[in-house]
Formats: C-alpha cells, sequence, structure tokens
C-alpha cells in the first residue's frame, strides 16, 4: 500500500537512473520530492510536477529534512561513475557511506512503505569473475566477500546498513542489485560514463569526423551484460513494491563482449571502425554476467528488450548529444 498523502523521496534524481524513475513515478501521478547534490541545472532530467531539491545527503540535517513526511524513500544517490571513475576514485566512493546511514537513520523514524537501496554488482567477488566466461552471477555467491574495491565495498557496507536497520527497527528495506543500466539521458563523456555511453560516444565521433577509428579499453575480450533503462525502472519498482527481504539482481542474462558491444553499435551506425586496444587503460573485472533466476522466480521479473535495441536508442541520444556540443 502506498501512502497517496505523502511524497515518494528519490534521493540521487538529478542522475541517470533517478531521472528516468522520477518521471516514471510523476506519469503514474505520484508525489515526487526528487533530491541532488548538483544544481537542478545541472540534472539530467528535471521535472516540473515533482518538487526539485539541491541539497548534500551527506549532511545529517540535510537528509533528515529530505526524509522529513516521505511515505516511501528510492535511495539512489551516490557519488560514481564507470570503471575509469570508481577505479580512481575509491576515497570518494567510500564516502557515499554518509548517504546511506544518515537516510537510514532518518527513515528510522518514518512509517514507511519501503526503503529501497540501489546497490550494485560490484559487491560480487573478484575470484568469481577472473574469466571472460563467467559463471552468471548469483545473489548468494557474495560471501566470502571480494567486491571491488572502493566502490563495491561501500555498496556491500550499505547492504548491510539495511540489513541491520530492518532488523532491529523493523524498516522496510529493499535491495536491488543493478547491472550496468544505461540508455539516454545520461553521462555520455567526462569519464564518469559507462561502456555502453562510452562506445556510443566513440563511434558517434569516428562518424562526425570521418575518422574511421575507435580506441577500446583492453583487449575487448571482457565480458557483460548490460540492462537498459527502462527494464531497470520496472524492475526497481516491481521489488520496491514487493515483500522481498532479501537482495535481488537487476540486470541483463544476455552476455556480450565489449568487442561485439563495439560490433554492434558500428552496425547501428553503420560504419565500419579500425580498433585500436588500450591495455593499459582501466578495465575492472575479466567477465560478469547476471542470473536472474531468484528475481523471476520472486519477481516475476525479466528484461524485455533486448541489448541491440537498447543500443539503437541510446545511439540515437548520444550522436545528437555529440553532435550539439560539436556544433
Amino acid at each position: 500500500m502506498v501512502h497517496a498523502e505523502r511524497p515518494v523521496l528519490v534521493t540521487g534524481a538529478g542522475g541517470f537512473i533517478g531521472g528516468h524513475l522520477v518521471a516514471d513515478l510523476v506519469a503514474d501521478g505520484f508525489d515526487v520530492r526528487a533530491v541532488d547534490i548538483k544544481p537542478v541545472a545541472r540534472w539530467y532530467q528535471v521535472h516540473r510536477a515533482a518538487e526539485n531539491i539541491e541539497a548534500d545527503l551527506r549532511l545529517r540535517s540535510s537528509a533528515f529534512e529530505a526524509v522529513a513526511g516521505s511515505g516511501s524513500i528510492f535511495n539512489l544517490a551516490c557519488d560514481m561513475g564507470g570503471m575509469g571513475f570508481i577505479e580512481s576514485n575509491k576515497a570518494a566512493c567510500m564516502v557515499n557511506v554518509l548517504i546511506d546511514t544518515h537516510l537510514l537513520e532518518a527513515a528510522r523514524d518514518e512509517d514507511l512503505d519501503a526503503f529501497f537501496y540501489a546497490s550494485t554488482a560490484c559487491v560480487y567477488p573478484s575470484y568469481l569473475q577472473d574469466d571472460p566466461g563467467v559463471t552468471a552471477l548469483r545473489e548468494g555467491d557474495t560471501y566470502p566477500a571480494d567486491p571491488e574495491d572502493g566502490y563495491g565495498w561501500q555498496k556491500l557496507f550499505g547492504e548491510r546498513l539495511c540489513k541491520n536497520f530492518g532488523e532491529d527497527y523493523g524498516l522496510p528495506v529493499r535491495v536491488g542489485r543493478y547491472h550496468n543500466v544505461y540508455g539516454p539521458n545520461g553521462t555520455w563523456r567526462g569519464g564518469r560514463e559507462k561502456a555502453p555511453a562510452a562506445v556510443c560516444r566513440k563511434v558517434a565521433e569516428a562518424v562526425r569526423s570521418g575518422r574511421r577509428e575507435i580506441e577500446i579499453w583492453g583487449d575487448g575480450e571482457q565480458t557483460r551484460s548490460f540492462t537498459f533503462i527502462d527494464d531497470g525502472v520496472r524492475g526497481t519498482r516491481l521489488l520496491a513494491a514487493s515483500e522481498v527481504e532479501q537482495p535481488l539482481n537487476i540486470g541483463s542474462s544476455e552476455m556480450v563482449t565489449i568487442n561485439e558491444l563495439v560490433d554492434l553499435v558500428s552496425d547501428i551506425a553503420g560504419v565500419e571502425l579500425e580498433r585500436h586496444y588500450d591495455l593499459s587503460a582501466p578495465q575492472g573485472v575479466r567477465g560478469r554476467n547476471s542470473d536472474n533466476t531468484l528475481v523471476e522466480s520472486r519477481l516475476g521479473w525479466s528484461p524485455s528488450i533486448t541489448l541491440r535495441e537498447g543500443l539503437e536508442r541510446t545511439y540515437e541520444w548520444v550522436s545528437a548529444e555529440v553532435n550539439r556540443v560539436a556544433a
């Protein structure tokens, strides 16, 4: 049951997933309180129907002000980015624990329908991801713990915080582990972008410049699965509205190599590119894929948008952004 008279709080609302989530909630008629540390003018999406607030949730007072009177909370606030960012900003990623702690403390005093926590596949042990032919990661694979240094440890600690607040105070926590969510209206340049947006940008720049070449981080044989934003939002809302207290994967099981990702985007753009491999660039784990057995059985959820369809929509938007900035 949703408190119709109380707003839904979305933290990190100026970010990629947060902006799409606010759009979906507003479209369904919810009263949304959208909060982000960035000035509203820099949000990826701004929805006039929402209450849009600039606030630093690392500050305890700001977190309590944001939470006050909420009916449910989606905590997506986090200083993070793609592999190039998180491998070089481990301390900054760890400071995100202040956001999680303060929001949970504030939520403890509210009669919430749900407290959704956005976790990540980076919590899974690196020793299970050292081969491109990785076995898909199951929720029970988390321990013994050896997550991504910095960001992965912070998110795993955040999961433990949620678990303990749920057990000690009866807080209805729900934890979703995102696997490489991508799509339009997000970061596509500047070092925080993830692989799909980065590849779309590089291909679009090659098309615009006429230079038929692309740089790839690593040897291109590292594997990943990518989840289109519409599927990610649907999985998020289903989990938040459920009674499932254990963490669940929100990801696609359609695994590809980075070379295959480049193949797809190049084909969408109608170009052939000479590839240059930077073996010194950040690459992350060697292989990662989502096992959706548990989430399908508990929520009846699985992604409905193929990787090619999602990339077509993403490339169209990124290409337009590349041309807009260049113009």
